[in-house]
């Protein structure tokens, strides 16, 4: 995430801070400097709110190490000033398993919280009575009341909060993955809205969360749909079958050639079936700037062609393509080339796809 710096790394996992949450620190201590006027009093409020981060990172680590045990590492865990967001590989397929990942962090909210009521009790210090605030009440009366209620507010069946993935996980149980994904967004969004009316009449933060909870919900709905869509997929299916390719000879008046008569921007070069570079459109432009039309396509930097099975599942081609997401793909049938493809391509299977499945919904409703 931009403007992330890594502060710790933990069991394996990076820690980072966003700048946003130092943002947070700076308000805290303004708002503590404000009401009490002491620098003693903005270190306990600032140690507080580090106090209670610090727990919300432990929450983290609960969905973390409990999604390693089913072979789910974690890339990084980020603080924001709305709480922590832990970065998984995926969320587990088995919905029995995604339930256990998703209540393990509240589940370590309420057992911190149990931990500072028994100290409280043993050192009879509890506080039930005190009233709380941002600046009142005892340090740890206070920790333990947030961590009840983190623990709670994450459990709201608002997808894609904690609640809302157990919700998704429960519903997959029954039906396929993909529409229990849709079923809990639509209840996300819907609690979103109630959470939005309520902070616009008391408080404003609930506005913002209720902003992050719909957009968060729509964003894991169109990847599920997308997941399914490419579940379902092989490169067979996105590939361009009727293609031209050039040879290391041609020149680049050929490659303008075959632009300007048809649709393709970007040729494969090689020999019949050992293709093994490519010319992007925008290298010809180049080319053409620099050398001319009598220029042999040889004679410019030409990118490496990366080379795919024809029955490789398109969701694994899209990993392997994150770092260069422009380059062209060859795609081969045992020796034999069988076709191209490039992100475009895939792209618009997935528009068509989506078109026929949005269809098929309609027809059954």
């Amino acid at each position: 995430m931009k403007w992330s710096w890594k502060i710790a790394r933990i069991a394996g996992i990076d820690i980072y801070i966003h700048a946003t949450f130092l943002l947070l620190i700076y308000l805290v201590g303004i708002s503590y400097w404000n009401q009490l006027g002491t620098m003693a009093a903005v270190v306990s409020g600032v140690g507080y709110i580090l106090a209670l981060f610090f727990c919300v990172v432990l929450h983290e680590f609960g969905h973390s190490l409990t999604a390693r045990r089913y072979g789910i590492q974690t890339r990084n865990i980020t603080l924001l000033p709305i709480g922590g967001v832990a970065s998984l590989e995926k969320m587990p397929d088995d919905p029995r398993q995604e339930i256990n990942v998703a209540i393990a962090g509240p589940l370590v909210n309420f057992v911190i919280a149990t931990l500072l009521y028994l100290y409280l009790k043993v050192t009879n210090n509890h506080a039930a009575a005190e009233p709380l605030s941002l600046t009142e009440g005892s340090f740890l009366f206070r920790l333990m009341i947030m961590n009840i209620f983190l623990g709670l507010f994450n459990l709201l069946p608002a997808f894609p909060m904690d609640g809302g993935r157990v919700l998704r996980a429960a519903l997959a149980l029954r039906m396929d993955h993909a529409r229990a994904t849709q079923k809990a967004a639509a209840v996300g969004q819907f609690l979103a809205v109630g959470m939005g009316l309520l902070g616009i009449m008391y408080n404003p933060f609930l506005l913002f969360i209720a902003v992050f909870i719909w957009f968060g919900a729509s964003v894991e709905s169109s990847a599920e749909q997308l997941k399914s869509i490419l579940g379902h997929a092989s490169v067979r299916h996105a590939m361009l079958s009727e293609f031209h390719s050039l040879s290391p000879e041609d020149s680049l008046a050929r490659a303008v050639e075959l632009t300007l008569a048809g649709s393709q921007k970007d040729f494969p070069v090689g020999y019949q079936n050992k293709l093994y570079k490519v010319l992007h459109h925008s290298e010809l432009i180049k080319g053409l700037q620099e050398r001319g039309e009598r220029a042999r396509i040889s004679e410019l930097p030409l990118q490496d062609i990366l080379h795919v099975d024809v029955n490789e599942p398109l969701g694994t081609l899209l990993e392997r393509m994150k770092e260069n997401p422009a380059q062209m793909i060859c795609v081969t049938e045992g020796e034999n080339v069988v076709g191209v493809l490039n992100l475009e391509n895939i792209v618009e299977m997935i528009r068509i796809q989506e078109a026929v499945e949005s269809h098929h919904r309609s027809r059954k409703q």
